[in-house]
């Protein structure tokens, strides 16, 4: 399991535990994202929301994989992060999706914004079914790289996500 929580750190996110409950405001504000000056306006909004949600996903899905380390499905403290973990990726998915959709954003951006998405609503199936560990490594995987590609594009945009 530790390979997950490495894994979702690579996203260049911060590892702080510091919040019980899932993030409730994923948006971010155009002048919060650091751009040069050609960068699209569009993906500046995009990249900056999808950057919020990395954060959260990878904040409380590391708290569901440190609690697993160990651990089964039925232990209390995996219960707990489980579903708060799920909350997280589930509301993540979403302003991924949403970010993907952001009106005159280049396909090169918002393509590998949908795939996260997507592996984020697989992962959270997969701990709502308990499956066990070797699965969820291999969609966190399949999320990191989902997250690179997002952030070489974003970056490539003139912005960073």
């Amino acid at each position: 399991m530790s390979a997950i929580s490495l894994g979702m750190g690579l996203a260049f996110v911060p590892t702080a535990f510091a919040d019980e409950d899932p993030p409730q405001d994923p948006g971010v504000a155009v002048d919060a994202v650091p751009m040069s000056d050609g960068a699209a306006p569009a993906a500046v909004v995009a990249c900056g929301n999808f950057a919020q949600a990395l954060d959260g996903a990878a904040t409380y899905y590391g708290e569901f994989s440190d609690s697993f380390e160990g651990s089964d499905y039925n232990d209390p403290a995996v219960q707990s992060s489980n579903q708060v973990g799920r909350t997280a990726l589930r509301q993540a998915a979403g302003v991924a999706m949403d970010s993907a959709n952001t009106p005159g954003l280049d396909p090169s951006v918002a393509d590998p914004m949908r795939a996260w998405s997507a592996d984020a609503t697989k992962l959270l199936l997969k701990m709502a079914l308990r499956i066990p560990g070797d699965s969820l490594n291999s969609t966190a995987t399949e999320m990191n790289n989902d997250a690179t590609n997002a952030q070489q594009a974003c970056a490539a945009a003139g912005t960073h996500a």
